[in-house]
């Protein structure tokens, strides 16, 4: 799935990947200041989360509870290597059952299961984003 959005389009983008995801682990893939974040934000408001969503770039992982499920949100951005995700014991997240939202997994593709969709996230010259979705096989 490719779409083009702008800033006010987001909830429909968020949307879209809700519906259209078949994996509860999402990999975000984009440049510094592309809408990573402005975009997880959205999907966690769909998904329940009132309280505001900030980038958990100096925490790492945030985490969020609804009634129904737990999301966790990382970035990874800040990571020197690979034995820093260990320490955080990411792969008891990546296998918990609950809803991932990754930003830069790049960081630790080694430790990524297979059953993730992808989210590539590109800045268009007009100021508009492209999107690309690539789902579980």
């Amino acid at each position: 799935m490719e779409l083009t959005y702008t800033q006010t389009e987001i909830p429909k983008v968020a949307e879209q990947i809700l519906v259209s995801s078949v994996s509860k682990i999402l990999l975000f893939y984009g440049d510094m200041g592309v809408g990573k974040t402005t975009l997880i934000k959205e999907i966690v408001k769909q998904l329940g989360i009132d309280e505001i969503s900030n980038s958990p770039s100096f925490s790492i992982v945030n985490e969020y509870h609804t009634s129904k499920d737990t999301i966790y949100h990382f970035d990874f951005y800040r990571i020197n290597n690979i034995v820093e995700a260990y320490d955080i014991g990411v792969e008891d997240y990546l296998y918990s059952g609950h809803y991932v939202f990754i930003e830069w997994p790049e960081k630790i593709d080694k430790l990524l299961p297979n059953n993730t969709d992808k989210i590539y996230i590109t800045k268009n010259n007009n100021g508009s984003r492209t999107l690309k979705l690539k789902l579980v096989k």
